[in-house]
């Protein structure tokens, strides 16, 4: 898709704040910090569009990002970051919950997990939670530049024996830097959105 125009139309917390055009929705799940915005920023060819942070658990609302009135990017907070209150994760997870489970407009997630380190145990909750749900995954190893291009095979093995990487999910490596991986991610979601 050749994206010119994008616009975050809403921060929400609840379901009545959710959009309500019936886009088809695409959700970017990860640990804080994995790099969720730099790789929406890839996908709509923008410098820094989705705000990214060099301080873990910035984003704590579910930000939804009008892509050419077609789709929308719906980016959730991260998981895993101690530095939040026990009783703000619970708020977060309950809202993350509510919104993945529910929403008929979601057609898939990008579950984001760091190239350079086994999946976590948080990742590993988030695949099989989705798993569960039935929502079809797309694994997104960011920061794969960091990575030896002789070790690539090697990291999408660990990626895949690490979630137990189950068909039909898929998997791709992606570097913001470089912008390896944009097409097949964008291959991904038009395959999702076009399904209905």
């Amino acid at each position: 898709m050749e994206v010119h125009n994008v616009e975050l139309v809403m921060s929400a917390v609840a379901p009545a704040q959710y959009p309500t055009t019936g886009y088809p929705e695409i959700a970017l799940v990860g640990r804080s910090n994995v790099g969720k915005s730099s790789l929406t920023n890839v996908l709509i060819n923008r410098k820094s569009y989705a705000r990214t942070s060099s301080q873990p658990g910035k984003t704590q609302t579910l930000n939804f990002y009008n892509v050419e009135d077609q789709l929308y990017f719906v980016d959730v907070p991260g998981y895993g970051y101690a530095k939040v209150s026990r009783s703000e994760r619970e708020k977060w997870g309950k809202m993350i919950e509510t919104y993945l489970s529910t929403r008929p407009q979601l057609k898939g997630v990008i579950s984001l997990v760091d190239a350079r380190h086994e999946p976590s145990d948080d990742d590993v909750s988030m695949y099989n939670w989705l798993h569960y749900y039935k929502i079809p995954i797309l694994v997104v190893a960011t920061k794969s530049d960091k990575v030896a291009r002789g070790k690539w095979n090697k990291t999408e093995s660990v990626v895949k024996k690490g979630l137990q990487l189950s068909d039909p999910d898929e998997f791709q490596l992606f570097s913001a830097q470089t912008k390896m991986g944009k097409d097949e991610v964008w291959n991904w979601i038009e395959k999702r959105i076009g399904e209905d």
